[in-house]
């Protein structure tokens, strides 16, 4: 199988910022993503679920360009920018040199403080790491992957450590990001409830291939009281194996 990794694309200039065909990639032997096929639309928001151990992280570091090792064809846009569920922060820089961490053409500080303003955390640009909450941790995540303006936003788990609470902000944030940069962006989660909240479309991936795709034609922003939500999420629970009526129960 030919194999065509990661080429540039100019997303500008086509409606998919993402196109994944025939993608395979294996573990000693075993086939964690399988003959895999998978389009996401400049400026949509995507959300992929699975159980633990489906591929689901595997294929987003595949897209980030982490892992190479694969058979089939990846493209994507130059530029994407991935955070992970662990903020990932230098403890021995402050917050402004972590958002600048492995940017191309050594930018100054104006470039971090607006990235910071926009997530909210200025006012923490000289603060240490280890000062910061988990939710404040996040954002400084978030705004090291905005200042590099990508066309392809991952996000892996990104809201998984947080209290509920915070997850709920984090929640809208990105929200209020995705919609502000349109860049088309893809959510690796497991929580259902969160993919029908952010995303125009949910992805169910099981056995290292997409075996379901559910649009969420819903206006935004969402209610999780309307009844079309919750039957969006019962759907896709019951996708994943979750006895729905036991949980209501």
């Amino acid at each position: 199988m030919a194999t065509d990794v990661h080429r540039p694309v100019t997303t500008r200039r086509t409606t998919r910022a993402v196109r994944v065909e025939g993608l395979t990639r294996s573990f000693d032997g075993r086939a964690v993503i399988d003959d895999l096929r998978l389009d996401v639309r400049q400026g949509e928001f995507v959300a992929l679920l699975g159980r633990s151990g489906c591929g689901k992280s595997t294929l987003l570091r595949i897209l980030a360009g982490l892992d190479r090792d694969i058979e089939g064809t990846v493209l994507v846009p130059r530029r994407k920018a991935v955070a992970f569920q662990s903020p990932r922060l230098m403890p021995w820089k402050k917050v402004w040199r972590n958002v600048l961490l492995g940017l191309p053409g050594k930018p100054g500080r104006p470039v971090a403080d607006q990235a910071l303003e926009e997530v909210g955390l200025g006012h923490r640009a000289d603060a240490w790491p280890k000062t910061l909450s988990g939710g404040e941790a996040q954002r400084a995540s978030l705004a090291r992957a905005l200042v590099r303006e990508p066309d392809l936003l991952l996000l892996d788990e990104p809201f998984g450590a947080l209290d509920a609470l915070t997850r709920i902000k984090a929640q809208r944030l990105v929200g209020e990001l995705w919609q502000r940069r349109g860049c088309a962006v893809l959510l690796v989660t497991h929580d259902v409830e969160e993919a029908v909240l952010l995303a125009d479309r949910v992805l169910v991936m099981d056995d290292g291939v997409i075996a379901h795709e559910q649009t969420v034609d819903l206006d935004r922003p969402r209610d999780i009281t309307d009844p079309r939500f919750a039957e969006l999420r019962a759907g896709l629970l019951e996708r994943l194996g979750v006895d729905t009526a036991a949980e209501a129960a």
